[in-house]
């Protein structure tokens, strides 16, 4: 089989805010990214190893090149250091990439990565406002930092020699001016937790969602993270309601979803 035919994100879990991963409505494990032979795992929360194992096929964290941290929270960052032990065969292989925030490692305040576990790794990247970071096959660039209650990066992914971005992930964040034109990729993938804003809340909503779907106009828009007032309201509806409204197509991921990047 070739890289362009496992192309594919695949959403271990969907779960966001505190609520859902508590309850465990939907998962809370992370999303895995294969693109062009190169295997990334985004914000492992609670549960990715039992999701990997569990997984049918079962998901080898071995095959992984690198582990992304978006930002520290729990429900992203719960899992980090289980998965780095897995991706690096219980510490027996000096192999991957670990890439996140300063504060997730920071000895000041509250790291969730372990000082051990930093020490299996080939190298650790820490994630800044506008860098660039090389991945085997990839390029993730962090385009700006998000206003969240932590440091926080969206992810741009682009295959080496490529200009554009194969995919984006627009993570948790508080809408602000200008948000939607950091992120250029054909397939977006946004965390929306809220159905309707909330004061005080740092996390998009779904009339921030059509604002920056109408003004990015990706080829293909996947809804994730979602959060009771999302689940309630029933997030594969309020995809098709986007569609129809914006003429893009919106998918709201499911657990375990695959979705295939051909063409992309």
């Amino acid at each position: 089989m070739s890289a362009r035919e496992t192309n594919r994100i695949r959403f271990l879990g969907t779960a966001g805010a505190r609520f859902v991963m508590i309850t465990q409505f939907r998962s809370s494990a992370g999303t895995v990214l294969s693109l062009e032979g190169t295997n990334v795992l985004i914000d492992p929360g609670p549960g990715t190893l039992v999701r990997f194992a569990s997984s049918k096929p079962r998901l080898n964290p071995a095959k992984l090149h690198a582990i992304i941290l978006t930002h520290k929270h729990l429900d992203h960052s719960n899992d980090v250091n289980v998965m780095i032990e897995a991706m690096t065969e219980g510490g027996f292989k000096h192999r991957g990439v670990l890439l996140c925030p300063n504060d997730a490692l920071s000895n000041e305040g509250d790291a969730v990565v372990l000082s051990y576990y930093k020490g299996l790794l080939e190298r650790v990247e820490v994630m800044k406002e506008g860098g660039i970071y090389s991945i085997g096959n990839l390029e993730v660039n962090t385009p700006k930092r998000h206003v969240h209650g932590v440091e926080t990066y969206g992810l741009n992914i682009r295959v080496r020699g490529e200009e554009k971005s194969r995919v984006s992930f627009l993570v948790d964040t508080l809408y602000f001016d200008g948000l939607e034109k950091y992120y250029d990729g054909e397939v977006l993938v946004m965390n929306v937790a809220m159905f309707k804003r909330r004061e005080g809340v740092d996390h998009l909503c779904v009339e921030d969602a059509k604002k920056i779907v109408e003004a990015r106009r990706p080829k293909v828009v996947i809804l994730t993270h979602f959060g009771m007032t999302m689940l309630r309201n029933k997030p594969w509806e309020i995809a098709k309601q986007l569609s129809e409204e914006t003429g893009v197509e919106v998918i709201a991921a499911r657990d375990g979803m695959k979705f295939a990047l051909k063409g992309f």
